[in-house]
Formats: C-alpha cells, sequence, structure tokens
C-alpha cells in the first residue's frame, strides 16, 4: 500500500489525544456528468470547491453538534425524544457523514484516472454492523466516545442498537464482506454489487421444543442509515416475453419489466482515505400504480404489478423446493447481473471507446455460479443493443470474467431447466446454446468420437428436462476460475472439471482470507491490546505477518499471563451471554468448544453432538470423585439450517434437545453444559469466536472447500480440532502440528470407505457410538420424528459424510485436547504460536493475489490536496 494514501499521520495524532491539522478535501478537475455552458459552469464549481473544500471536523464538540444537528433535522426530533436509539441513528448518520466526503473524492479520483476497476458481484453480503467498523477505519472511535459520554450516552451501549443487515447467510457472504474491506484498505478501485434483501434469509427463533422456527428478518424495519437511496439510478430488467428477428437485428420484447433501484453504502478502508461502494439493487414495478384497475374497483389488481415485482429482492434464498420457488431465484440471478452490467457499461462509456475494450477498464469476479446469467447477457447486450459480432462479444467477455468456485458438492453446483430458462429469459437460452454449440464442435473436432467427453464438458445436461450446467457455463465463459483453498482448487481441477484442464482452461488456487480489522481488531480488543503492546506496533492490523513477534516472546510469563487474561474475559462475555439467554451460569475456567457454521450434513454437527452424548454417558457412570478429575467443557453450537432442509434442522432439534437432557442433570452439569445459540449472525461471531478454546472445522474430507470460520477462531487465540479439509490443512501448514487436532480420514480414503460400509466390507464397532445412537432411538433427546431420519443416516448403507467412520478417531482426538489443556502454559504458547503463524490467512493477502493473478488492477490511493478540517460547528 503506498504510504502518501494513509491517514496514518492523522492516526498518530489520535493516539497522543490531539487532532491533527485540518484536512483539505481532493479537489478534482474532471466531471461524470454532462456540464452546463462554460461560464456558468466555472462560476459554479467555485463556489461548490469553496463550500465543499473541507473534511468535517473531529473535534468532539462538533461531533456533539452534528450529531444534535441529525437528531433534530434528520430525524426530526426534540430534545426529550432524543432516546438511546434515536442516539444511535444519529451517530451513524453523523460518520456516515464522514464516509460519504471520502466516497465523493474517492470515485472521482478513479473516474479521473480513468483506472480499471473490479466489480465484485454475489448474492450474498454478510457485513455484520457498520458503525464501529466506520469509526475505527477512520480513526475517530475515541473522539465519537468522547462526544458522546458528553451527551450522556456510552459509545458501547450506542453500538448495541445496530442490527445486523440481512444481507447474507454463511461463509460466501462473509466473505464478500473482508474482501470489500481487504479492497478498500489496499487503495484497490472496486465496487460490490449485489440485492437489498428487505427480509434476509429468515430469523431463526428456537421453540420451546427445541425445533428451529423460521421467522422473517425485519431488519429494515427502523431504517438502514448506511445506505443511500439512489433513485436516480435505475435500470430496466426484462422477462418472459419472445425473441423477434427485424432489419435492425435480434430483439428480446415483450412479457414484463421491473426496475433496479441502487443503494449504496459507503466502504472505508483502514488508515486511507479510500473509500469504495457496496451497490445492492432492489426491485421495483416499472409502473408503481394502474389507476385503470382501481378506477375499475380492482384494488388489488392496481398494486398486483407491485407486489409482483418486489418478491424479487424481498428474501435471501427462497425455497425452491417448488417451480415457483426455482423461477424466483433465477430471477432474482437474472435481476442483479443485468442492472450490474448496465451500470458498468453506463460508467465505461462516459468515455469515448468501443465496448469491446471493456475489459481494459472492468474485471468482473462471479463470486460461486448464482451470477453465472451475467456471461449470457453481456453477450446479449454487446450483440443486440450494441450491433457487436459474436466472435468479438464472447472475446471480450472472457476477458473480462473470471469465477470463484466455492464446492465440490454435486447438489450445489446449480442447474436451471431448459424449460424454465426458455420461460424466463427466450434470449438467453438462445444464446447458451450458441455457446454450447460452437464450444462442442470445438472439442469434437480434437476427439472424433468420444461422447461421453462431450457429455461431460456439455453446457446442456442431457435429460427429462434438460438442464443448464450454470458451473460449465462459468467455466467457458471466464479467462480465470479458482478454488479457494489448495486442496480444494486441486478438487476442483481434478475431480470437477478435469476435462477443462485438459483443454487448457485456467483454473488456480486463491485461498480465502478473513480481514483483522473485523476479526482481531474489533472482536477482541483485548487481544488486539496486547499484540500491539508486545511487538510495539498496530502496523499489524494491516500486516498481519508482524505478529510473529510474539514469538520470540513465548517463555515471558508475563505474555503468558496477558494472554490468559484475554482469553478469560472474552469468556465472561460469552458466558454473560449465555446467562442472558439461557438462564444458565457456566463455569469460565471450563474448556469452551464452539463450532458456529451454516447446518449441513457434510459439516458434520451431527459427529461433534453424538461425541457429546458419549462424553455425557460416561461423565454419569462415574463417581462424584472421578468426575473431579474430568476437565469440565462448555459445548456451542450455532447456525441456521435451510427451511427445506429437513435433516439439518432434525440436527438442530437434537442438539437442543441433548443441551435440554444435560444442563438440568445434576450429576453432570458442573462439568459438561451444552448450548445452542439462535439466529448466528456476524455479530454474535464477534462474541463468539474470541472465546473460543477449541472450535471444530470436521467436514468429511474432500467436500469443505475452504472455510473460514477456522482462520477467525486461530487468529483468536483458539486451536482447531479438525480433519484435513478445506484451509485447514493449510493453517496446519502454516501453524504446526503440535497447534491443531487432526483426525479422520484423508480425502483420497473416502470414496472406498464409502463403499467398504455400504457393501459390509467394514463394520464401525464402538460401543460408545452403539450407546448414544440406541439413546436417540429410544427418544432420550428428541422426538421419534427426528431420531428416526438421524437413526437412518448412520446406518453403514446411508451414512455418506462418514460420521461412524471417523467417530473412533475424532473421540481421540478430543482426548487430545483435554489431556492438551491441562497443561495450561503449555496450552498458552500454543495459541500464542497459533495466532502469530496466521499471517497468510488476512484476506489482504488474498485480495491483492486477486488483484495481480486474475484481475490485473493496481492500487490507487488518493490523496487529498492539503490539509484543513473546518472549524468545530459551535464556534462558528
Amino acid at each position: 500500500m503506498a504510504a502518501f494514501g494513509k491517514r496514518t499521520l492523522s492516526f498518530q495524532d489520535l493516539k497522543k489525544g490531539s487532532v491533527s491539522e485540518p484536512e483539505a478535501r481532493y479537489s478534482g478537475t474532471g466531471h461524470t456528468t454532462p456540464q452546463e455552458a462554460q461560464g456558468e459552469s466555472e462560476e459554479r464549481n467555485k463556489l461548490l470547491s469553496s463550500l465543499m473544500s473541507q473534511y468535517l471536523s473531529r473535534e468532539p464538540q462538533a461531533i456533539q453538534r452534528q450529531i444534535v444537528n441529525h437528531v433534530e433535522y434528520t430525524l426530526a426530533r426534540t430534545r426529550y425524544n432524543f432516546d438511546l436509539f434515536g442516539a444511535y441513528q444519529a451517530t451513524a448518520y453523523s460518520a456516515r457523514d464522514r464516509l460519504l466526503e471520502s466516497w465523493n473524492d474517492t470515485q472521482q479520483y478513479f473516474t479521473e484516472r480513468d483506472v480499471k476497476r473490479v466489480y465484485y458481484l454475489s448474492l450474498e453480503f454478510l457485513m455484520g454492523r457498520y458503525l464501529q467498523n466506520a469509526l475505527m477505519n477512520l480513526g475517530i472511535k475515541s473522539n465519537f466516545e468522547e462526544a458522546l459520554l458528553g451527551l450522556g450516552y456510552k459509545l458501547e451501549d450506542v453500538l448495541e442498537m445496530e442490527r445486523d443487515p440481512g444481507l447474507g447467510n454463511g461463509g460466501l457472504g462473509r466473505l464478500a464482506a473482508c474482501f470489500m474491506d481487504s479492497l478498500a484498505t489496499g487503495n484497490y478501485p472496486g465496487w460490490g454489487y449485489g440485492i437489498r434483501y428487505k427480509y434476509g434469509m429468515f430469523f431463526q427463533k428456537i421453540s420451546e421444543q427445541g425445533y428451529q422456527v423460521e421467522v422473517p428478518d425485519y431488519w429494515l424495519t427502523h431504517g438502514n442509515p448506511w445506505e443511500v437511496e439512489r433513485l436516480d439510478v435505475t435500470y430496466p430488467v426484462r422477462f418472459f416475453g419472445h425473441v423477434e428477428w427485424t432489419d435492425k437485428g435480434i430483439k428480446w420484447v415483450g412479457g414484463e419489466v421491473v426496475r433496479a433501484v441502487a443503494y449504496d453504502s459507503p466502504i472505508p478502508g483502514y488508515d486511507t482515505y479510500n473509500t469504495l461502494n457496496l451497490r445492492l439493487w432492489s426491485a421495483a414495478p416499472a409502473h408503481e400504480f394502474d389507476l385503470d384497475s382501481f378506477s375499475r374497483g380492482d384494488y388489488f389488481g392496481a398494486i398486483a404489478n407491485k407486489e409482483a415485482s418486489e418478491k424479487i429482492s424481498s428474501v435471501l434464498y427462497p425455497n425452491d423446493s417448488t417451480d415457483a420457488g426455482k423461477e424466483l431465484r433465477l430471477k432474482q440471478q437474472y435481476f442483479f447481473v443485468s442492472a450490474t452490467l448496465q451500470d458498468a457499461i453506463r460508467r465505461f462509456l462516459k468515455k469515448d471507446r468501443p465496448l469491446t475494450e471493456l475489459h481494459t477498464k472492468v474485471a468482473i469476479q462471479l463470486n460461486d455460479t448464482h451470477p453465472t446469467i451475467a456471461i449470457v447477457e453481456l453477450m446479449r447486450i454487446m450483440m443486440d443493443e450494441y450491433g457487436i459480432g459474436w466472435t468479438a462479444s464472447w472475446e471480450t467477455g472472457r476477458k473480462v470474467f473470471s469465477y470463484t468456485n466455492h464446492t465440490v458438492l454435486p447438489e450445489a453446483l446449480e442447474k436451471w431447466s431448459v424449460p424454465l430458462m426458455e420461460k424466463l429469459l427466450p434470449r438467453h437460452m438462445q444464446i447458451i446454446y450458441e455457446i454450447n454449440r460452437r464450444f462442442l464442435e470445438t472439442i469434437a473436432s480434437k476427439y472424433h468420437g468420444d461422447g461421453n467427453k462431450l457429455q461431460r464438458m456439455s453446457i446442456i445436461e442431457d435429460g427429462y428436462p434438460k438442464m443448464v450446467r450454470m458451473a460449465n457455463l462459468a467455466v467457458v465463459g471466464s479467462h480465470c476460475v479458482n478454488g479457494v483453498a489448495a486442496i480444494h482448487s486441486g478438487l476442483v481441477q481434478t475431480d470437477l472439471f478435469p476435462d477443462f484442464v485438459q483443454e487448457g482452461f485456467r483454473i488456480v488456487n486463491m485461498t480465502n482470507g478473513v480481514t483483522p480489522r473485523r476479526w482481531v481488531q474489533q472482536a477482541n480488543p483485548s487481544l488486539a491490546a496486547l499484540i500491539s503492546r508486545w511487538i510495539e506496533t498496530d502496523d499489524w492490523v494491516v500486516n498481519f505477518d508482524l505478529c510473529r513477534g510474539l514469538e520470540q516472546y513465548i517463555d515471558n510469563a508475563d505474555l503468558l499471563r496477558e494472554f490468559d487474561e484475554s482469553k478469560l474475559e472474552n469468556k465472561k462475555r460469552l458466558a454473560a451471554l449465555l446467562q442472558k439467554e439461557f438462564g444458565v451460569e457456566v463455569d469460565c475456567h471450563a474448556l469452551f468448544d464452539i463450532q458456529i457454521k451454516r447446518i449441513h450434513e457434510y459439516k458434520r454437527q451431527l459427529l461433534n453432538i453424538l461425541g457429546v452424548i458419549c462424553r455425557y454417558n460416561k461423565l454419569k457412570r462415574m463417581s462424584p470423585s472421578e468426575r473431579e478429575q474430568e476437565q469440565p467443557r462448555v459445548h456451542v453450537y450455532g447456525g441456521k439450517a435451510a427451511a427445506a432442509y429437513a435433516q439439518a434442522k432434525n440436527i438442530i432439534r437434537l442438539i437442543t434437545g441433548v443441551g435440554a437432557v444435560i444442563n438440568n442433570d445434576p450429576d453432570v452439569s458442573k462439568y459438561l453444559k451444552v448450548f445452542f445459540m439462535p439466529n448466528y449472525n456476524v455479530t454474535l461471531a464477534e462474541v463468539l469466536i474470541p472465546a473460543n478454546d477449541v472450535s471444530e472445522h470436521i467436514s468429511t474430507a474432500g467436500l469443505e472447500a475452504s472455510g473460514t470460520s477456522n482462520m477467525k477462531f486461530v487468529m483468536n487465540g483458539g486451536l482447531i480440532i479438525g480433519t484435513m479439509d478445506g484451509a485447514n490443512i493449510e493453517i496446519r501448514e502454516e501453524v504446526g502440528d503440535e497447534q491443531i487436532f487432526i483426525f479422520g480420514l484423508l480425502t483420497p480414503d473416502v470414496p472406498p470407505a464409502r463403499e467398504a460400509l455400504k457393501y459390509g466390507q467394514y463394520k464401525v464397532s464402538d460401543g460408545r457410538l452403539e450407546e448414544a445412537i440406541n439413546q436417540i432411538k429410544a427418544g432420550k433427546y428428541c422426538g421419534q420424528d427426528t431420531a428416526g431420519p438421524i437413526v437412518r443416516a448412520l446406518e453403514p448403507y446411508n451414512d455418506f459424510y462418514l460420521v461412524c467412520r471417523d467417530f473412533t478417531d475424532y473421540m481421540r482426538a478430543q482426548d487430545d485436547v483435554d489431556a492438551a489443556y491441562k497443561d495450561r502454559a503449555g496450552w498458552t504458547k500454543r495459541c500464542i504460536r497459533a495466532v502469530a503463524r496466521m499471517g497468510k490467512f488476512s484476506s489482504d493477502r488474498t485480495i491483492k493475489e486477486y488483484a495481480e493473478q486474475i484481475w490485473n488492477i493496481e492500487p490507487t490511493p488518493f490523496v487529498p490536496g492539503s490539509i484543513a478540517y473546518k472549524e468545530p460547528s459551535i464556534k462558528q
């Protein structure tokens, strides 16, 4: 990162308790919109330059005035109606004002220099709360803290008023959020594009009986102060209709048209002036109100278009078990990529140049297969709307797009039925057929008579109905494909797309990362302060490799004590949350074992809870004196099961049932407790992750693409129990064998192990497992509606995820954890080494690799012209 793009001097002054010299804003010379006559324009620009020449003051008194102004002029509240939530809203608007200043300047700077931008297309952005992140990245948290204290509020209370945006569900969305933070911090020119979901995925509740219950996530009930509604940025998006051949070319006409309306949220970099944009699209009707229907008395018909249009951006991942659900999902995907491409092309064509040069200024990253229809949409726009030929359009598109694969699970590789595609996007289906025809002709010319190869590589899958393989389309239409961990990228090459690799398609590895700003500096302030104190710099926030400096003090008793104190502080914070949620006290000196992630059979929460049942049975058989010798444990789970995923919901019910039995058993509750935290989100993760002693990443080998929660847990001073899967492998390489507890089959052993179980060639023989399964079968922890499907899934011929096969070795690894934890000094040293060696897993490294190896973009830090702050308003 270029030093001259930093706010470093201001950051250093703030640490000393002073405010740096006033700062003038960037003064650009270019224009991004049509201008009036020369004389008028110059006069107006001089006035605007003088009025907008300075950044808002950082003085606490000026911040107070700005907060109070928002209370009165934005919220329309009086001094007598200035409550805690009002304080949050006004504080958020005041912080957003500062972001918008640097956001406008950043975009103007990028436009004037005509830089190449990356557009990151993702169906999810799991951002978490904005306020603390904004204040810390801008370096003004202490200023706002002082300002709020003077108004009678504590900043930590104000922060708690913010709701998590319902814009994502799991690792895919959180990765996108980390990438946006690293793009901004690294000064890379980039935008994020997605959908503004009105109701999120769902708000997860746990019923009294222990079942997951899905209710709408009304996260926008009180508005969102971090977004700017851009009614001036709106694009038409067409569905259905038909294709016409005219004298002027092929036209897609008829059907229904909705409007995509932009909502922008500024994304600040850390210790830099650069602020990027997350643009989310909301669906609105092309015609808001049907007056004719209303006049006829058809009141529902008058607003029918509005309701139908708004469904598109209502819910993340609507249930696709029905035809209507499938259609809505495909609508969502096309809706946001169509609007995004129209937006990107508009920006590109501000300068007079041919669209065939799009790749010189635009790189588009497809985050999983969800945005893959963008490849076809760009072809349609270039050919049908701009009259560009097939070859030039195709060559341009392939240079623009790159695709990130996130899974090798067959069911997770999207396919859309040809009849649905023909109905909803008729022109796109024609283009897909032609892409496939030309592609297969090339392959067939090299492999005469190899029909199997053509079937494997075809974008269209034969069957009834025929299906469009979106992953194959993404590979064929991109200049680069990447996996997200070394083992995963290898499987993408050898198992998923071997035929494409043979034909020279470029598939590379980009190991995922997480941002240390959010996941250490903000989530774990005590550990962040410890790191800065011992390595005598806080530059680790943007260069996590510097944490290696901790290792030189590994035998220092003061470091060990401080590290343990930090961990205990975080465990107490989680204990307080558990007390509030469940009314149960926990021993903060117990070992905290945490597994928080999307509930799925391959992630094997079932293996974890079976291990807990066996631990419970073992404790029940012990005498009181024997129990005193055992390591007390607190097991915490969290994660959502997809609404239509019955088995995942059964696993949640089993976990809650086991927790109810154990937590209410006076013989063992002192030594073992189990909790399922409802509605797992970023804010909850920021409490859970710093409190971990050990975290579980125990997927069946070869099925987890990467995982990123494993990185967060280790950065926060915990150790992993896990399989040789995903990023666990690379974490082990970095931190060393002593800092991770590995068990289970390796990836090559998985297919033969399945066969051996299925055909009775291998029998699992573990009395502890049999006892646990029999207890589940007998209804000790749940009813038969739950027990039946779970027990059946564990039978040898059904155990696809090899829960039983890996069970004995899993229990051995858990015994190793218990033994290691008893050596408290040795355990703490392991944890410190692990933190010190996690530099590779910063998303800053990941983004740098994407920028250099795939996107071909460069850091572009903008620099304000001089230094001048507005005087505090109360002095004016």
